[in-house]
């Protein structure tokens, strides 16, 4: 087996310092979404580690979807619409199939953020943010009033555009190069609001799932906090535990 580089530290496993530095190539769009990257062969021979060293390191960003592995084509970096990643963030489903949903932005604006806002996303009192509110349909039928708010000195440009996505997160990685990798989430029980039972066409003080989302990027730092309150009537949150 070659020699340990000397970029590569003993303070972790020797695979999960070449996955730090592959996520690297990420960060910095030396490797961008939908390209084939190097094989394992020659990632070995770059890093000076052995193949087997590489594959674990790429299996373990390709569990956490920041790849995609093509039996006979290679290993690409995962586009925010391939399905694997779209299905990462939204664990809602019907009965019959997973489908995702439809978004209908009602209202974007730029304001200064409140305590319970700008301290998930890591900011300072008063500070700017975009706050995004819209309604998510399947099948036809609403389903999620939410809110979201975005760094908005990151996000220059957000508000104004013509056209918000279905997939945000596709926006963000398409137009500012921010890749969201993992999403902290907290559930609890509620009851429709007089806003939810307009926007959700169901009772007022009707049961919902509240769903709170803190959305970080490839280098960890919070992009999104995101408040969705969910009619679940015909569909279930799942998720899988490892």
């Amino acid at each position: 087996m070659p020699d340990e580089p000397a970029t590569l530290v003993a303070a972790k496993p020797l695979y999960a310092q070449v996955r730090d530095q592959l996520t690297r190539r990420l960060v910095s769009g030396e490797w961008t979404p939908g390209m084939l990257i190097p094989s394992e062969q020659e990632l070995a021979r770059q890093l000076n580690v052995s193949q087997g060293t590489v594959r674990k390191a790429l299996d373990a960003m390709t569990m956490d979807n920041l790849l995609v592995r093509r039996q006979g084509r290679g290993t690409f970096v995962a586009q925010p619409e391939d399905p694997r990643q779209l299905f990462q963030f939204f664990r809602l489903s019907s009965e019959k199939q997973q489908e995702f949903p439809e978004s209908q932005v009602l209202k974007m604006t730029r304001v200064s953020g409140t305590k319970d806002v700008v301290k998930p996303l890591g900011l300072s009192a008063g500070d700017p943010v975009i706050r995004i509110e819209r309604v998510r349909s399947m099948g036809g039928a609403p389903i999620i009033n939410e809110v979201l708010w975005l760094p908005a000195d990151r996000f220059a440009g957000l508000v104004g555009m013509e056209h918000i996505p279905n997939n945000i997160y596709k926006l963000l990685s398409s137009k500012w190069g921010v890749t969201i990798a993992r999403a902290d989430e907290q559930l609890h029980a509620t009851l429709a609001s007089a806003q939810d039972a307009l926007r959700l066409s169901c009772p007022q003080g009707h049961p919902l799932i509240a769903i709170q989302r803190v959305a970080y990027d490839l280098e960890g730092r919070p992009v999104e906090l995101r408040q969705s309150r969910c009619l679940t009537d015909n569909v279930r949150y799942s998720v899988t535990l490892r």
